[in-house]
């Protein structure tokens, strides 16, 4: 099952949490560790595609840098993606994509349905 990805940030213990639920369930996943960059909006919008949710669902509302972006006020599926883009930090995580289906592992047992 190689072609399983993981949006993964390290620090984050529910990504660490999806990450040990995959290869408790005999998965080595791709890492990919999005913080460090390789981000672009067509990767974005397959993602949006595979998750069938608005951008603002894979999105961290919550964080400072959406506040201070003003990204409330932000009305096109575009600019919320370059948003991601330009600050990593906003995108949700941990994000599972199996083919062309995804899931957030939030809780980590959500991405079981993708496998």
């Amino acid at each position: 099952m190689s072609n399983i990805t993981i949006y993964h940030n390290p620090r984050c213990s529910k990504s660490r949490q999806t990450l040990q639920l995959l290869k408790d369930n005999g998965i080595d996943p791709t890492i990919n560790e999005y913080l460090k960059g390789g981000l672009t909006v067509d990767g974005l919008e397959k993602l949006l595609g595979a998750l069938a949710i608005e951008p603002r669902q894979m999105m961290r509302i919550k964080e400072t840098e959406y506040k201070e972006q003003n990204l409330a006020q932000a009305t096109t599926t575009q600019e919320l993606l370059a948003a991601i883009v330009a600050t990593p930090k906003l995108l949700e995580r941990p994000i599972v994509v199996n083919g062309d289906k995804a899931a957030i592992g939030r809780p980590p047992e959500s991405v079981l349905d993708i496998l």
